[in-house]
């Protein structure tokens, strides 16, 4: 998986390649948490996400449990492959999705 992440301000971006599984989710996990200080707007660009795991919704969850307290997440460009997974599990209803 790549991560791709860019600061502006108040505003991070983070950009998702690949797969966010068992294998990758910890090192996203390891760069997004530092990097969420003084956040106020988290947006998750998952144009190129193929696939994500509960260990990869795990670390949304997380993210967004922080963003509730600093601000908003965002999450979009998500393809057809990962807003199954997000219908499957409930999790459409809990983000908020562009």
């Amino acid at each position: 998986m790549k991560v791709t992440m860019n600061r502006n301000g108040n505003e991070l971006i983070v950009s998702l390649e690949g797969r966010l599984d068992t294998l990758t989710s910890p090192e996203l996990e390891e760069q997004l948490e530092p990097a969420l200080d003084g956040v106020e707007k988290l947006v998750f660009d998952l144009a190129e996400l193929k696939y994500i795991s509960s260990a990869g919704l795990r670390v949304l969850l997380t993210a967004m449990q922080v963003m509730e307290e600093q601000g908003e997440m965002i999450v979009k460009n998500v393809t057809s492959e990962v807003m199954e997974i997000f219908e499957v599990t409930g999790f459409i209803d809990d983000l908020n999705i562009e």
